[in-house]
């Protein structure tokens, strides 16, 4: 045994205190930094592994227990479990043993196993009362992993119903641990939070040096990361190398960007290491035991070596500032990791690192400034991710809407109804919800529930062996120099030697076990409805299609296709796909701003296969429905958005061309109808007396009018076939139908808004209606006598007089006639009568005869 090692770890001086919450309430929540010791020491002692001679007095188990330590990741599971067994000198498997998924070490002598928090819930699911087991650590609860909460949620169900002797312990390397404590707390008989252990930290002082990219790097989106501030994050390492000692931890998004800043970093004089959850496990065992020879390494990492791991050695930190993230494109059915800025709570976890052994420095790729305009933490996965594995876990736990589930986060409503959907179309739910059969034989096998659908249907068609094989393929994408090509990349998996290829020889060996030693009627392994007959491209097409039928997709012109699920897709320059007719999309994400998705694995199909896939999305019925201006009415066969066979329809359902009509009203307005000077002058004096009047004069703007066509042209919709039929209607006549008949308003339509107005002339002239003051235009020696403005609207509303020349020109413009006359008359008098001598231009016009007629023919 380490006892040296283990009497410097810093959590020791907390566990008499855990145990003594534990002791009193069962549960609690331990903080402790990273490197504390947490999840090598508190393990130990809860299974009463130590003797107590390296722990403070009160700070060893008296019995021996069986304790279940939970990773969030498989890296950081098998890591914790080598380094708990090393601290007591012996192998894992022996009193220390991790599970994983496809792999496990543990014996008859294991007291503590390390698992993942996924294997955590199968192993619930498949036994409630987790029977032997006397505690479980939920390590790194403060990253919000999906299968973590739900961990969390069902064991607190299984402490609060079953077992109340189960001790829970929540470890978080951050202090931001008031949530869980609440959480734990909720179902203990005060229904307090759960106590809060805190250990003190080893932590070194860490210099932060702010250093941005000298130019503008466009910001993340999707998956892509602008290769200018990769360039410069590779920059910022050998600026690093050259200005401080120690080895540098540089934290980038992904395994792509660990691969390009890797390769910009030949020559320097470092081992550069790659850690991420595909690097090898030799590589990943040699990156945590620390340098050998004393030369410098570089370990470029994704957020896994953020609070899970601990790399010795470390002094320098250069953050990218970047995170991957689980995104679900709800509408489109897309589900994908996306790049993000990273939390501050993360940026503080990276930059711990470089203060673990002694004081270190942290680079980060960011302006200060923006440092606190950063997420505070990072987005709970249950709040972004495809909630589909979600739902059927809690169906097959009895709580299908997850209502009474204890989690930090509700999942949304609208992700749960998404997701509730998928596991309808497959059979994994009933239709209230509640898991089938199949369902939970999907839920053990350790895959999303689309996969595990492909697996169990696909066998029977192409035999255990291969279905697993493209399964494994999918369940972990792989590598993108495999290109596009499922069937493609299916082969290079079968004779690579690469550290994915073994990985996913281990999967499909257990996919075909789990499939093939199923004993329910639809697994028979040995089944091969002519599997064995198909070519690679066909087993694929056929697996893929079975996962995820909505993105079978056809061909619509060159690099592009359409997916049953309405979503535009298209190929990456170079594809080996281009050309085919149909696709199994398998992998596909939506650039922001992008029209169309951009597939990046899929597999060649053809019709009767997407037919047969994604039945439950056909469709075959009538169509009728506005489109290039017209009315079009067919017969069609679809799949999903994509159509496959139309023929026009003689006869379409009244009610279908009605709603069709309606469409084009809405979409090209009134205009369709025809609209005569008379029609157009009717609405125009019904626009004013709503706008002046009220009610009960009807509103006929064009919103008002589209928003119930049906009031004022029912009649003629109903007749109408064709937009040739409405532009033969009479718009006038069909909008006199929304007069006020019914109040007797309407017979005084014409007195409040007249078409035209007599003139002391004799003459009568048209009223010009329009957004403003409605106008009278007139020749002036016609309005001679006519001391006041007339007024419509019942006397509310004056015209506004345009005195026209004798020549039909503006003259003047006035609401006033009498103070026309006296003020403004005797200039427009000086100014035309040399110009017309033969019309009148009396002196007082006010007296004068109206006249129509020049002074001869008067």
């Amino acid at each position: 045994m380490r006892t040296d090692v283990l009497e410097q770890l810093p959590v020791r001086e907390a566990v008499p205190e855990l145990l003594s919450a534990l002791d009193r309430r069962g549960s609690a929540v331990l903080c402790a930094p990273p490197g504390t010791g947490k999840t090598t020491l508190v393990p130990l002692v809860l299974a009463g592994l130590l003797d107590g001679a390296e722990l403070p007095e009160g700070g060893g188990a008296t019995v021996r227990r069986r304790v279940l330590v939970a990773e969030p990741r498989r890296i950081a599971a098998r890591a914790a479990a080598r380094r708990m067994a090393w601290l007591l000198g012996e192998r894992t498997g022996e009193r220390v043993g991790f599970t994983v998924r496809g792999e496990r070490q543990a014996g008859p002598r294991t007291v503590v196993e390390v698992v993942t928090t996924g294997v955590l819930v199968q192993r619930l699911q498949r036994d409630q009362e987790l029977a032997g087991v006397d505690a479980v650590v939920l390590d790194e609860c403060h990253e919000r992993h999906l299968d973590a909460d739900t961990a969390a949620a069902f064991l607190l169900d299984v402490q609060a119903t079953l077992r109340p002797e189960l001790r829970l312990i929540a470890a978080s390397a951050t202090t931001d641990a008031e949530g869980w404590a609440r959480l734990l707390g909720e179902g203990s008989d005060s229904g307090q939070p759960a106590p809060v252990v805190s250990a003190p930290g080893v932590s070194h002082p860490v210099e932060v040096v702010w250093t941005p990219p000298v130019r503008p790097v466009r910001p993340p989106h999707g998956m892509r990361v602008d290769p200018a501030l990769l360039e410069h994050v590779a920059d910022v390492v050998r600026r690093a190398l050259r200005e401080r000692s120690g080895d540098v931890l540089c934290f980038l998004p992904g395994v792509g960007e660990i691969g390009r800043v890797a390769g910009l970093l030949g020559g320097v004089d470092a081992d550069v290491l790659q850690v991420h959850g595909r690097a090898p496990a030799a590589v990943q065992e040699a990156v945590l035991a620390g340098a050998d020879g004393g030369r410098r390494r570089v370990v470029l990492a994704t957020s896994v070596a953020e609070s899970s791991l601990t790399v010795p050695g470390v002094r320098i930190v250069v953050d990218s500032g970047l995170a991957r993230e689980p995104r679900m494109d709800h509408a489109r059915g897309l589900s994908a990791l996306t790049t993000v800025r990273a939390s501050r709570a993360a940026a503080r976890q990276r930059a711990g690192r470089a203060g673990r052994e002694a004081p270190g420095t942290v680079y980060r790729c960011w302006p200060e400034a923006e440092d606190a305009r950063l997420p505070r933490f990072p987005s709970p996965e249950i709040a972004e991710a495809d909630l589909t594995a979600f739902a059927l876990q809690a169906a097959c736990w009895g709580d299908p809407d997850a209502s009474g589930l204890a989690l930090l986060d509700p999942p949304p409503g609208g992700a749960m109804t998404a997701a509730r959907e998928v596991l309808t179309a497959i059979g994994a739910v009933d239709a209230g919800g509640r898991a089938t059969g199949r369902g939970r034989r999907m839920s053990r096998l350790g895959l999303h529930p689309r996969l595990a659908r492909a697996l169990i249907d696909g066998a029977p068609e192409v035999g255990a062996r291969r279905a697993a094989e493209v399964v494994a393929l999918l369940s972990e994408e792989p590598p993108r120099d495999y290109g596009d090509d499922l069937a493609a990349a299916w082969r290079t998996a079968r004779r690579a030697g690469d550290p994915y290829a073994t990985r996913w020889r281990q999967e499909a060996r257990r996919l075909e076990r789990a499939v093939a030693g199923d004993d329910t009627p639809t697994s028979t392994g040995q089944t091969d409805r002519g599997g064995s007959a198909r070519g690679d491209d066909a087993v694929a097409g056929l697996v893929v299609a079975l996962a995820f039928p909505e993105r079978v997709a056809r061909l619509r012109g060159g690099r592009s296709y359409l997916m049953a699920a309405g979503t535009g897709a298209e190929l990456g320059d170079g594809s080996r796909l281009g050309g085919a007719p149909w696709l199994a999309v398998a992998v596909a994400d939506r650039p922001v701003s992008a029209a169309s998705a951009r597939v990046r694995l899929a597999a060649v199909t053809d019709e009767e296969t997407a037919r047969t896939a994604a039945a439950a999305l056909g469709s075959d019925g009538e169509e009728v429905h506005w489109a290039d201006g017209d009315v079009v009415a067919r017969r069609v066969s679809r799949l999903g958005a994509i159509e496959l066979v139309a023929r026009p329809l003689a006869a379409p359902d009244p009610a279908l061309v009605h709603a069709a009509l309606l469409e084009g009203l809405r979409r090209e307005g009134t205009g369709l109808l025809r609209w005569s000077g008379q029609a157009t002058a009717v609405r125009q004096r019904m626009a004013f007396l709503h706008r002046e009047l009220g009610a009960p004069w009807p509103d006929v703007s064009e919103a008002a009018l589209l928003a119930d066509p049906d009031a004022w042209l029912g009649v003629e919709l109903g007749r109408a076939r064709r937009r040739a039929d409405l532009e033969r209607v009479d718009a006038g006549q069909a909008l006199a139908r929304l007069l006020p008949w019914a109040t007797g308003d309407a017979a005084r339509f014409e007195e409040l808004a007249p078409e035209r107005v007599e003139v002391p002339s004799g003459s009568r002239v048209r009223v010009e209606y329009g957004d403003g003051q409605p106008v009278l235009a007139a020749k002036l020696q016609e309005l001679f006598g006519w001391q006041e403005s007339p007024r419509i609207a019942g006397g509310r509303v004056p015209l506004l007089v345009h005195l026209l020349s004798p020549a039909g020109r503006p003259a003047a413009v006035t609401a006033d006639l009498a103070s026309f006359w006296r003020d403004g008359y005797r200039s427009v008098r000086a100014e035309l009568r040399g110009r017309y001598p033969k019309h009148p231009w009396p002196e007082d016009p006010t007296e004068a005869e109206p006249t129509r007629r020049t002074n001869a023919r008067r």
